[in-house]
């Protein structure tokens, strides 16, 4: 299994994860012209993605499912809630496959499972993707877990960041230079702060200290602020987990991506 960021932030979010039988995109907040462009820049190509996972609706997340309607053969994985929201901002309809948030299902050789997450949105969710076999050599299983959009984490949600290769979690602000942002109104700060809102740097820093695992291989910080985060921010927050932890950390900047990773 092998994995990128396509793009992060409030301007758009997706991402792409490949096995030896499968090619799916982890939200798609982009046009469809945009990731192509995206993926192909990647190492990757669109034609091979055969599967969309919308985490929920906000557009940052979905905005690029209208202009995927050029690819017929693609399916769509949501629960109820978001694809009755997503398909009112749509004039297609696309092969909705429709899962109820907290169950596990399988995508060829990938298995899936969804969780509910804290965020204001009809029904969000994370997920969490596996593929391989338990003590195969050649093809062990390997996990990543994403988690973006949320403003606090129950155990729920730290029970399935523990038993992962790879997390992608949020480190959406620093609450100081939120607070101190004159674009964004009060009502706004207060949502973006709330515990349905985005998780900071400090929360995510303690979020995952209080599951830090042996396991990762790689940790990702992502849907960062333009305006209200920063990485010196972000490594602050990081100072504990760098001297307890051996995995690798990335930085997702606003707006950028990743090179593919290959999970194993």
């Amino acid at each position: 299994m092998r994995f990128c960021i396509l793009g992060s932030g409030s301007s758009g979010n997706s991402a792409l994860i490949e096995t030896g039988t499968t090619s799916v995109l982890l939200d798609a907040g982009f046009s469809a012209r945009r990731l192509a462009a995206l993926i192909a820049a990647a190492g990757g190509s669109m034609e091979r993605v055969d599967a969309v996972f919308v985490t929920h609706e906000h557009s940052d997340h979905s905005s690029g499912i209208e202009s995927l309607k050029k690819f017929p053969h693609l399916k769509f994985y949501a629960n109820s809630a978001t694809a009755r929201a997503v398909q009112k901002t749509l004039t297609w309809s696309p092969e909705w496959k429709i899962f109820a948030t907290g169950s596990s299902f399988a995508h060829r050789d990938l298995e899936v499972e969804s969780f509910a997450i804290p965020h204001d949105a009809q029904d969000p969710v994370g997920f969490r993707f596996s593929s391989g076999l338990e003590g195969d050599l050649f093809s062990p299983r390997r996990t990543l877990t994403w988690v973006t959009d949320l403003g606090h984490a129950p155990q729920s949600i730290r029970d399935q960041i523990r038993e992962s290769d790879v997390v992608v979690v949020e480190a959406n602000h620093c609450p100081r230079m939120l607070e101190a942002d004159p674009k964004r109104s009060w009502t706004l700060k207060r949502r973006i702060s709330g515990r349905h809102g985005h998780l900071s740097n400090e929360r995510m820093s303690e979020l995952l200290l209080s599951v830090a695992s042996p396991r990762w291989r790689r940790i990702y910080l992502a849907h960062l602020s333009r305006d209200c985060n920063s990485r010196d921010a972000v490594e602050l927050a990081l100072v504990a987990l760098r001297s307890m932890l051996t995995c690798e950390f990335s930085i997702v900047p606003h707006g950028g991506g990743t090179p593919f990773y290959e999970i194993g």
